[in-house]
């Protein structure tokens, strides 16, 4: 299954209204043909839009006396702005006159028009651009949560994440480094300066311990709750760790959940985000499903033990918390994680809610577990995610 797959976004609500506007203009159109429609959207993609108009006609329009009328309500259903036209149009001088609206035939012009009974929709509101291309839209959608977005802005976002450093807390290693603040005496750097000053030792040299970061253990809810978040979060660590994992400079393992739990770490290897993102699609069985977390954890403990070694390792959880597994099992679980472990820190989505609480079972337990919690809905939220991480490591 593709990682964040066509029910992302508002591709598949726009083509539901667009045959309810089929209908109402005569053309046969059934909830069968619309899921057609769907899968043929989302085989063929929406960056061409004659492609686009080419895949839902074949699937839509049964009768050839109903083409002309699909066409004429494509191009209207789906109005494209024309945003460098309106550009252009800013910078040229303006001619007086305007030319007439092109006729439109009588079905469409019904079919176009609110039913009757229902209340007329609200005009579109007029979008004046700025020829100076102002951040302000990108500032809003720095917050914009990314459960909200649409499928472009959606992908526009995505690309954005994989921009955002995640400068990790580091920590003395095993091997060392020449440092004049090391602990340990360098006696082979102090028996070559006293060879080059004739035997004497005029310093002596010390050792250090060479810092880095923290070894990570990422495990991410791919379930039906977490589906906007999952894809464009993996996107975001991969692009993230790209550091700690080139030249073996610090350990990143990472897992998926959901019903089940799946060794994502071949696939984080992988330089390339998108290849990264195929393979995890492409390894993940459960995607869009339910969450039994402590079935997970438990599995993790039993196949994948070795790799939980080490009391330095930080833990970053990403769910919303609504297990559906019994709390118990959780609870034991996460108590066999934190054994193994090092700090718990709980990236949850749901904190974009103000008032937000651990009430469900499932969240309960996780919070009395975790060290921290920290937001991840929105772009401003993972630039913070350093510094907060750093902070809950601190307190």
């Amino acid at each position: 299954m593709q990682l964040g797959d066509a029910r992302s976004g508002k591709l598949a609500d726009n083509i539901a209204g667009f045959g309810r506007t089929l209908r109402r203009a005569g053309v046969p159109t059934d909830s069968a043909r619309m899921a057609l429609a769907c899968e043929a959207a989302q085989a063929v993609g929406v960056a061409d839009r004659a492609d686009l108009r080419a895949a839902l006609e074949v699937v839509l329009v049964q009768r050839a006396q109903d083409m002309a009328v699909f066409r004429e309500l494509f191009d209207a259903y789906f109005r494209d702005p024309e945003i460098a036209h309106k550009l252009l149009a800013q910078m040229l001088p303006r001619a007086d006159g305007r030319a007439d609206p092109p006729k439109r035939r009588p079905r469409v012009r019904e079919a176009l028009a609110a039913p009757t009974g229902t209340p007329r929709a609200a005009p579109d509101e007029r979008i004046d651009l700025d020829a100076a291309m102002s951040a302000s839209s990108l500032q809003q959608l720095r917050h914009a949560d990314f459960a909200g977005l649409g499928a472009a802005e959606y992908r526009l976002v995505e690309r954005l994440a994989r921009d955002i450093p995640l400068p990790l807390p580091q920590v003395a290693g095993r091997r060392t480094h020449a440092g004049l603040r090391g602990t340990r005496p360098d006696w082979p750097a102090a028996l070559r300066q006293a060879v080059r000053s004739g035997g004497e030792l005029l310093q002596l040299p010390r050792r250090a311990r060479r810092p880095q970061p923290l070894p990570l253990l990422l495990l991410v809810d791919v379930s039906g709750s977490m589906e906007r978040y999952a894809r464009l979060l993996l996107a975001f660590l991969h692009a993230a760790t790209r550091g700690l994992r080139a030249g073996g400079a610090g350990r990143c393992d990472v897992f998926a959940f959901g019903t089940g739990l799946t060794d994502l770490t071949p696939a984080f290897r992988l330089a390339d985000t998108d290849a990264m993102l195929a393979a995890a699609g492409a390894a993940i069985e459960d995607y869009a499903g339910g969450t039994r977390l402590g079935e997970a954890l438990s599995v993790l403990g039993r196949q994948h033990l070795r790799r939980l070694v080490g009391r330095r390792t930080l833990v970053l959880l990403i769910t919303d918390g609504l297990d559906t597994g019994e709390p118990a099992e959780l609870d034991a679980a996460l108590a066999r994680l934190r054994r193994h472990t090092g700090p718990l820190l709980w990236l949850n989505p749901l904190l974009r809610f103000d008032g937000y609480a651990p009430r469900a079972r499932g969240a309960a337990v996780l919070h009395r577990h975790a060290d921290g919690m920290l937001a991840v809905h929105n772009l401003a939220r993972l630039d913070e995610l350093a510094a907060g991480i750093a902070a809950v490591l601190k307190s």
